[in-house]
């Protein structure tokens, strides 16, 4: 490939270049095949921004393979794996095994705000999502998997699982969004023994917690009585644990002890669980 010169570079008009950051700074020239293949190979070399600008200059870069007629088979891998590692953070290493808390959270009403925001709601899921990563690691947790608008951590101890559902929802209960939008979270908290599968958990213990959170409203924290009992007591200053009863998960057998947190600063008043009692 020959050396982009610097004035043949000036002359190049900004959509010559997959990635212009908000500075004007232009890097990897697409102008043509030689270029793309070389970007193709040093994209992930790159210090984007952020995701907004790695996904613009992503699509011009492939755009810019089609119209050169390369097959860019190697770079789309890459990008599922590295999508990946995104999204599951740590690895199995790092997870906590044996009994083990199990903290999902999903948004309330995701597609409606999709639909109002539109492009800009992209935007906001990177703001939940960097929140509750924060959160899930300032209270001793470990990120397991993002996907869409659900999150996944998991905790050694039961009381850094509360800790962390406390500090979300108080942090979303007082912030406004992009146009004043409120974003209400659902979480579920379960403890048991999941299976430690390369880089994510298996089994009934993680099921239930996914069940835990679908029965939950935005907004409000509900617990497993197994989470109930490894809590223990005394529960920490101005925490309350209130039993709701005995319920039916879709998919898990039996019946599951469910207690809502209720906290200062946090929402207490809710219509009853998204479930049959």
């Amino acid at each position: 490939m020959a050396r982009l010169g610097a004035t043949k570079r000036a002359k190049l008009p900004d959509r010559a270049f997959a990635y212009v950051d908000s500075h004007g700074h232009r890097r990897l020239p697409i102008h043509d095949a030689a270029h793309v293949r070389n970007a193709l190979a040093r994209f992930n070399q790159v210090a984007f921004e952020d995701d907004r600008f790695r996904d613009q200059a992503r699509n011009r870069l492939l755009n810019a393979a089609k119209r050169f007629r390369i097959v860019p088979v190697g770079f789309i891998t890459g990008q599922l794996a590295s999508e990946r590692r995104l999204g599951r953070r740590g690895g199995a290493a790092a997870l906590p095994s044996g009994f083990v808390t199990m903290l999902l959270t999903d948004i309330e009403s995701s597609t409606a705000l999709l639909q109002r925001l539109g492009n800009r709601y992209g935007k906001l899921l990177r703001d939940v999502r960097a929140l509750l990563t924060k959160s899930a690691r300032a209270a001793g947790g470990r990120v397991v998997e993002t996907r869409a608008d659900e999150f996944f951590a998991a905790f050694a101890e039961p009381a850094g699982a509360l800790d962390m559902a406390l500090a979300v929802q108080r942090e979303l209960y007082s912030r406004r969004w992009v146009e004043q939008h409120e974003v209400r979270l659902r979480v579920g908290i379960h403890s048991g023994y999941p299976t430690l599968a390369e880089e994510n958990y298996l089994g009934m213990a993680v099921h239930t917690a996914a069940r835990i959170c679908s029965a939950a409203h935005g907004g409000q924290v509900i617990v497993s009585g197994d989470t109930r009992t490894a809590l223990g007591t005394p529960m920490p200053s101005g925490v309350r644990l209130r039993r709701l009863g005995l319920f039916a998960l879709r998919g898990i057998p039996g019946e599951v002890d469910l207690y809502q947190v209720t906290a200062k600063g946090v929402l207490s008043r809710f219509p009853p669980l998204r479930t049959s009692k």
